[in-house]
């Protein structure tokens, strides 16, 4: 195999991150909903006679509204954003299939990338001395393979890791194809899912013999620290670390005061750099948001 070379990506954000904090754009799935768009509007022209529903599958939109994810793009960069994430947090095969889409996973890469890539370079080209960038946003799937969904049968598995590591390759080969300049794994709650994604990253980038920037987040549920899948902050990062990530963070699951002790462990652990991007709080009873934009900024601030 190829040895990958590094982009020059690698370079331009090393020196971004020594002289200032470099701000990730904000949920999608939130800012489509906000537009209130009808199952016809999910189907488009391209999946009027499908025979499942589509409402819910934003990643979808990038196939049939396109303007609309353009339009949640061009959004969060005029509010300050340097890093954009494409409209791919589903976007592989088994995570589809619930849809009956898997199929359809290269082109809805392929098109999340290029909408991404084209509103980055236009602001870019605003601001030469800011350069923006395309984060390729990998889920972690709607599977697990560290827990099985069967409370009476402990050993039982819904998939196993040759699958889900060829369900990231198809998805990293489309974005890659479509002009991504990093990678971001993200939401992780299960490392062994992960894992199969690093695998997948590190076959590809050989293959290629080019190696771009890999950023990599994980998700802890409550207050102890811990994943989904029971590791600590300090065993998630001695199994992640071989692959070298960039960037290690936390997202999701708790707000920016209740990340703020986690992050601050995880920043101690890792040799790299490290990030957050929170919730808005913690939903009430309601499955709603009561912390104001106000309030989130005031607290990732501080």
């Amino acid at each position: 195999m190829n040895q990958p070379a590094p982009t020059k990506t690698f370079e331009v954000l090393t020196r971004l991150f020594h002289s200032r904090i470099l701000v990730l754009d904000g949920a999608m799935g939130t800012a489509l909903q906000a537009h209130a768009l009808s199952e016809e509007d999910y189907r488009g022209t391209h999946f009027r006679d499908h025979p499942k529903a589509l409402k819910g599958n934003h990643d979808v939109l990038s196939l049939t509204q396109p303007e609309v994810v353009r339009e949640v793009h061009r959004a969060y960069l005029e509010a300050g954003a340097d890093i954009i994430e494409t409209n791919t947090f589903s976007s592989t095969p088994i995570a589809q299939a619930e849809y009956g889409l898997e199929g359809h996973v290269r082109d809805m890469n392929l098109a999340s990338a290029r909408l991404a890539r084209e509103a980055a370079d236009a602001m870019t080209a605003q601001t030469p001395d800011r350069p923006r960038f395309v984060a390729g946003a990998i889920g972690p799937m709607n599977v697990t393979l560290s827990i099985s969904p069967k409370v009476e049968d402990p050993a039982y598995r819904a998939v196993d890791f040759d699958t889900v590591k060829a369900a990231y390759t198809a998805q990293i080969e489309a974005l890659l194809d479509g002009g991504v300049d990093l990678f971001l794994a993200e939401t992780v709650f299960d490392t062994l899912n992960l894992k199969a994604c690093l695998v997948a990253l590190e076959e590809v980038f050989s293959r290629r013999g080019e190696r771009i920037p890999l950023f990599v987040s994980g998700t802890i549920t409550d207050g102890s620290g811990r994943t989904l899948s029971g590791q600590t902050l300090e065993a998630f990062w001695i199994s992640i670390g071989h692959a070298r990530p960039m960037l290690v963070a936390l997202n999701c699951a708790l707000g920016a005061r209740q990340l703020a002790p986690h992050v601050a462990e995880l920043s101690r652990l890792a040799d790299t750099f490290t990030g957050v991007y929170p919730n808005a709080g913690l939903p009430n009873a309601f499955g709603e948001y009561d912390e104001t934009p106000e309030i989130t900024a005031e607290a990732i601030r501080n």
